[in-house]
């Protein structure tokens, strides 16, 4: 039986920075298997050959036949819409979902400028290659929600799992971030959401979520009962340390900035004393949650390794053997940000 707390780290990157579209910054990866076989990872990526000057991410792909080594595909899956507030900058952090009908639905998260808070918005596929962004807004909260993860439950509803921010007086870019914790919302029809009652997993528990909880993926548990998530945390700057502004967080920056100027701040931001770690929790009804145990955790600053620095925004996949597979988005000490993997051990 997999122990979901004994991961081994596999060498190298599944997918890094390689051309115009991809090569300033590579994360938040989803993975899925192919109708013909195989596996496809979606992930967000930002790089010179941006679809418009003010775009700071976008949904690209690769594919792979044993889910270790992968070829980019050319084009963007889903790209940010400029001429729609909520969606003007950014779209990032994708989860999909197999439809009844055949088809996919794609939930992800999207972001336009710092003062609007972020949203989780959906596009349909009927090939996992060509995207159609679906009208409205799946998902929203006053201080913005983020890193959508689906999942399906009995009788047709799903539940997504988010993470749902909560700010001080001025709110999104200007107010303090008070909060980022791990919530749900379930549906129906795929397309309307409600909030359940309550957090299902909250921040600032310990030192290694003092920064809040960037994303949190559960699945039915491979032991036969209950539910298990993987989470990733973020840990505050040591005391007296003095953290980058990321240019989300700044109105003028984001309006002047071209897509370099946003991945050189953001990672300047990311190697400012930061750091991640992905987390396990487990949960009888996927509801209320156990504490989390770290899983997954690089050296640290000026120490070897894809994800010395970061590990976050995971996606799982259960493989044949009765093993999970976690693809993960890894930053090293030089601030590359790649796709890295890891499996449970029997």
């Amino acid at each position: 039986m997999t122990d979901i707390l004994r991961w081994q780290k596999e060498p190298g990157a599944r997918v890094g920075g390689s051309r115009p579209l991809d090569s300033l910054k590579v994360q938040a990866p989803c993975i899925v298997r192919r109708p013909d076989g195989g596996y496809r990872l979606f992930y967000t990526a930002v790089g010179p050959a941006k679809p418009f000057s003010s775009c700071q991410g976008y949904i690209l792909s690769a594919v792979s036949d044993d889910g270790l080594t992968f070829q980019v595909e050319p084009g963007i899956r889903v790209a940010p819409q400029s001429n729609l507030p909520h969606a003007s900058l950014r779209a990032l952090a994708p989860s999909v979902a197999r439809l009844a009908d055949g088809r996919w639905r794609m939930y992800y998260e999207s972001r336009g400028t710092a003062d609007r808070p972020t949203v989780i918005a959906s596009a349909l596929s009927s090939d996992q290659v060509n995207w159609t962004i679906e009208d409205g807004v799946r998902l929203q909260s006053p201080g913005g929600v983020s890193a959508p993860r689906i999942v399906p439950l009995q009788e047709g509803r799903s539940r997504l799992y988010c993470c749902r921010s909560e700010f001080g007086p001025g709110g999104p870019g200007k107010g303090e971030r008070l909060s980022q914790c791990v919530v749900s919302a379930v549906t129906h029809n795929g397309l309307d959401f409600e909030f359940e009652p309550g957090v299902r997993i909250r921040d600032r528990q310990g030192t290694l979520d003092s920064a809040g909880i960037t994303a949190g993926e559960a699945i039915p548990s491979p032991q036969g009962e209950g539910w298990i998530m993987l989470y990733s945390a973020w840990q505050d700057i040591p005391s007296g340390g003095n953290a980058v502004l990321h240019p989300s967080h700044d109105a003028n920056a984001v309006a002047k900035g071209t897509s370099d100027d946003f991945a050189a701040a953001s990672i300047a931001s990311d190697l400012s004393g930061y750091r991640s770690r992905i987390l396990v929790a487990t949960s009888p009804d996927g509801l209320s949650w156990s504490e989390g145990q770290c899983v997954i955790e690089g050296a640290g600053y000026g120490a070897k390794g894809i994800d010395a620095v970061h590990a976050e925004d995971m996606s799982l996949m259960p493989l044949d053997d009765g093993r999970l597979r976690m693809y993960y988005a890894a930053c090293d000490c030089g601030g590359r940000w790649q796709i890295a993997s890891a499996v449970t051990m029997d």
